[in-house]
């Protein structure tokens, strides 16, 4: 999957971003390779994501469902549920009726390897996918777009993309996915066979026009760009994974991704019924922000705004601290007088994500709107959530064995779960 954009963001801050004339007002514009908030009177404005749901037509997650996952699961939402993080969904519901019911469902998320290593944005769908399959205990397959990268990036050759694509395996493996319950797949790899049939059939039943309609192609893009979303698409199709399913073709699956991913599946959804598979159903996620700013996503190909999973400690303490937008004042005389803006200092911002102490979150938050926490102290604290965060999993990655990477991408390795005898 896609996760990335080339925009340049300055380094000085995205929400005093220097337009020309012509650019002082702009609409938000998020699509599966962009990713840009509007632009009012001159000044960048954070993403807004109610607008993103009524204009994709999703269902805000609220409390209702929250209370229904709890109570169909017996667990507290994962933090990333509670904080609106996730925020958005396509028939959760179903998903919990059917876990309710002890029918089988399946787990679906992938990664585009766009570089060696991922950044902390691209590892949230992966945290809480991990989650969602100990809590559901289900398969999770994992697609990295090796081929859509090499088509959507000129500047990457075909061997580039793929080493990234082991790399990112590596990385995975590294945060306790088992090959018991997980398939790791490059599609340059697993082309072929019923996921190559299940992509054929995809893209004989979703026409140029509709392409367009949906991704805003015109006539200069490649064919290969135009024929992708097939790609993506069919791992949604169970019949896709013969190894796990069999010839099953009525098990739906759960895609936690973020809310630009949504065109992808929107024709997916179209098109399931018609070729006898079941709707996928859709979690969505925020984007991580910048380092710069709530204006626009961390993105792998600008270093300065991103935090990546192998970066040293000095070195993430040096991005935060020279890099993350602070929404404290111009002086720590004024900001004790007058406090700062958690929503909008990134540092915090990141604590939302990664540090789980919902007291401790609430505190940061009221304590920096007092002034009583300085933005120096906020970050401090970011530097070692994200430290401790990126250090343990480096760590892991070290026993990672040659046989577990094995594993993780063999279809054939055994995975058995007890749900999939029920219709």
């Amino acid at each position: 999957m896609t996760g990335t954009t080339d925009t340049a963001v300055p380094t000085t801050g995205v929400q005093s971003l220097q337009l020309t004339p012509e650019a002082k007002n702009l609409a938000q514009n998020i699509t599966p390779w962009d990713v840009e908030g509007a632009v009012v009177d001159g000044k960048a404005q954070p993403i807004d994501y109610n607008m993103l749901i009524e204009k994709f037509g999703t269902r805000k997650i609220d409390a209702a469902i929250l209370e229904r996952f709890e109570k169909v699961t017996g667990h507290k939402p994962h933090m990333l549920l509670r904080r609106g993080v996730f925020f958005s969904h396509r028939d959760l519901a179903g998903i919990l009726d059917r876990h309710e019911q002890g029918k089988p469902f399946y787990l679906y998320t992938g990664r585009g390897p766009s570089r060696d290593h991922m950044h902390i944005g691209h590892m949230l769908p992966f945290t809480f996918c991990k989650w969602l399959q100990d809590v559901f205990d289900v398969p999770l397959v994992i697609q990295l777009t090796d081929d859509e990268k090499f088509l959507f990036k000129p500047k990457l050759t075909l061997d580039e993309v793929y080493a990234n694509s082991a790399k990112a395996v590596h990385e995975l493996a590294a945060m306790g996915f088992r090959p018991e319950k997980t398939f790791i797949f490059s599609n340059m790899d697993y082309m072929g066979g019923a996921f190559y049939r299940n992509i054929l059939s995809i893209s004989r039943s979703i026409t140029f026009n509709q392409a367009k309609a949906t991704f805003g192609f015109d006539n200069s893009y490649a064919i290969g760009r135009i024929h992708f979303p097939s790609i993506q698409a069919a791992p949604a199709f169970c019949s896709s994974f013969p190894e796990i399913f069999g010839t099953r073709k009525d098990i739906p699956c759960l895609i936690p991704c973020a809310i630009d991913q949504d065109p992808y599946f929107r024709l997916t959804r179209d098109v399931a019924q018609p070729l006898k598979h079941k709707k996928p159903s859709l979690i969505h996620s925020q984007f991580l922000p910048a380092l710069q700013g709530t204006t626009s996503k961390m993105s792998s190909s600008i270093d300065s705004t991103a935090v990546f999973m192998n970066d040293t400690p000095a070195q993430i303490k040096n991005k935060i601290n020279k890099y993350a937008f602070s929404g404290g004042q111009t002086s720590l005389e004024e900001h004790r007088q007058f406090g700062g803006n958690p929503d909008v200092d990134v540092a915090y911002q990141y604590l939302t994500y990664f540090l789980d102490d919902d007291e401790e979150v609430a505190q940061l938050a009221e304590g920096y709107r007092k002034g009583e926490i300085s933005t120096g102290e906020m970050k401090a604290r970011c530097i070692k959530v994200l430290q401790e965060f990126i250090g343990e999993i480096q760590e892991r990655a070290k026993s990672v064995s040659n046989q577990l990477l094995a594993d993780l991408q063999n279809p054939s390795f055994p995975r058995k779960f007890a749900s999939l005898d029920k219709k």
